[in-house]
């Protein structure tokens, strides 16, 4: 956020216009100052400039170090990503370089007014700028139940909670949304960008895919559009950041080349080379002869010298020649990055391998110097069975190990395999997994997609199947109470966390000892004092 004045700018300045200490209606200066120090006085959009001011400071940093990538989560609520920052506030004393991801899948799968539904595009435009407001109001009321404690401690040790105050670091980071495919032509996705961004988005990360034929990044029945016009769609949204003033918002450029073979249309080409021809050039052809002719309502291509005839399926569609795929997500990057004023890249993968993606991005980098990538570690990947596999294959092809020490397939995955030598290397590339693709393949992003999604799936799972079996209470107490209680997970104080102190303090503030508070002596979440 944007640097804060002073407890004693502020104290200062109630004073001058209340030398008394107080207003005429009996208004302590205190009690403004402390109003005046929580409210972070940013509308949504300023947070959306300032944080975008963040992200370029972090990728800058990023260029400088590799080690200095960044990290989110995705989040499908404002609770969420508010205790998402606490934990790594609690574990890094700061939430620098920490980022909250805002996925399509999710809001598609849990925010949607349709229910579950999967991620086609198949939920609200609006639904994807409302969860940006409520993630910045979550992340906002953080900020302001932590500094109502450091008021408190205030009125005991003046110098330490004076420096507590204006050192405290807010819980507000940016926040990278995904506009799926734009919902839309041009014009649908820049009006959209501009709701993301004055819901508070620094960071817009869009897709390759035809917005009416949109699929998830890890499920088959993908269609790309012709780059063209995925640089009308980076434009819209370089014109809505720069419309709102936010001019260093950054724009995620995301490929889904790689897995999709098939696209709906085919550009017109006007020179060798040019976006369109570089398209056109991958598509499955076949020769026009005597035994195959062009046919009534066929279309014909003249490439290499000759006319052909692209493969067109009953639905209409064009595939693209078999193992493409690879050169194309090549193609689209340096395009997106040189031609579409892309930020950074997302290359969606099938699989987690660190070697795959740093070749990609040196070629890249051969025509689009020190480009960027924002990297999923998607939860699509079996990520044991891939660490597995790829540990296997390098051990037997170095010698290592015989192809019959450890089986091929999916019985990799068992647990017998925990303890072994290759079962403990897999989860040391595991451990070392972003930072080896920060510093090999450029990833100044690494973001889980859909972590809180199963989390919230499995948690359930663990506390249910022990407090409708055997364990009752205990299972509650052992596996969620007594762990935020030894973890210091504010949370457990349930009622504080959503507010109730902050009602209190106002209480006072205005009824002095007439308040009527909630955290008196019989409140039991006294129950949860600090020792």
């Amino acid at each position: 956020m944007a640097q804060r004045r002073t407890y004693a700018d502020l104290h200062a300045e109630a004073l001058a216009r209340y030398p008394e200490g107080r207003t005429s209606g009996g208004v302590s200066v205190d009690d403004i100052v402390q109003l005046k120090r929580q409210n972070t006085g940013d509308t949504h959009l300023d947070i959306a400039r300032e944080m975008a001011r963040v992200m370029r400071a972090d990728m800058a940093a990023y260029d400088a170090d590799a080690s200095k990538f960044t990290q989110s989560l995705g989040c499908w609520s404002g609770f969420h990503a508010q205790q998402m920052i606490k934990s790594v506030k609690r574990l890094r004393g700061t939430a620098k370089g920490t980022y909250v991801y805002l996925s399509g899948w999710m809001v598609a799968g849990l925010r949607n007014r349709w229910g579950h539904l999967p991620d086609q595009s198949m939920h609200e435009k609006t639904a994807v700028a409302d969860l940006i407001e409520e993630i910045y109001t979550s992340l906002r009321q953080a900020d302001e139940v932590a500094l109502n404690d450091l008021f408190k401690d205030l009125r005991a040790a003046t110098t330490e909670a004076i420096a507590a105050i204006d050192g405290f670091e807010t819980h507000v980071v940016p926040i990278i949304a995904d506009i799926d495919a734009g919902f839309g032509n041009e014009h649908a996705t820049y009006l959209l960008a501009k709701e993301l961004i004055k819901a508070g988005a620094c960071a817009l990360q869009i897709e390759n895919q035809v917005s009416d034929a949109k699929q998830c990044g890890h499920q088959d029945g993908k269609v790309t559009v012709p780059r063209e016009d995925f640089i009308e769609t980076l434009r819209a949204c370089r014109l809505a950041f720069e419309e709102l003033g936010v001019d260093d918002g950054v724009i995620v450029a995301r490929t889904d080349s790689l897995g999709a073979g098939l696209t709906q249309k085919v550009p017109v080409s006007a020179r060798p080379g040019d976006l369109a021809s570089d398209y056109v050039k991958w598509l499955d052809t076949e020769q026009i002869t005597e035994a195959n002719p062009i046919r009534e309502g066929e279309m014909a291509l003249y490439q290499g010298g000759e006319f052909v005839k692209p493969r067109r399926l009953p639905n209409g569609l064009f595939p693209f020649k078999a193992g493409t795929g690879r050169a194309r997500v090549i193609e689209d990057c340096i395009a997106s990055l040189n031609e579409g004023g892309a930020d950074l890249l997302w290359i969606e993968t099938d699989t987690p391998n660190v070697d795959e993606i740093a070749g990609m991005v040196a070629e890249i980098r051969e025509k689009a110097p020190g480009a960027k990538l924002t990297y999923s570690n998607s939860p699509s990947f079996n990520w044991t069975l891939n660490l597995r596999k790829q540990v296997r294959a390098q051990w037997i092809a170095e010698g290592r190990i015989a192809e019959g020490d450890y089986p091929a397939g999916s019985a990799l995955m068992k647990p017998d395999f925990d303890a072994t030598d290759l079962g403990l290397e897999a989860e040391a590339r595991l451990r070392a997994f972003q930072t080896d693709i920060a510093a090999r393949a450029g990833v100044f992003h690494n973001l889980i997609t859909l972590p809180t999604f199963h989390l919230t799936a499995k948690s359930m799972d663990d506390l249910s199947r022990g407090y409708f079996g055997e364990d009752k209470m205990l299972a509650y107490v052992a596996t969620v109470q007594r762990e935020e209680i030894r973890r210091g997970i504010s949370a457990v104080k349930h009622q504080r966390e959503v507010g109730s102190d902050l009602g209190d303090s106002f209480k006072e503030m205005v009824g002095g000892a007439r308040a009527l508070k909630a955290g008196g002596s019989a409140n039991t979440m006294n129950q949860f004092a600090a020792e």
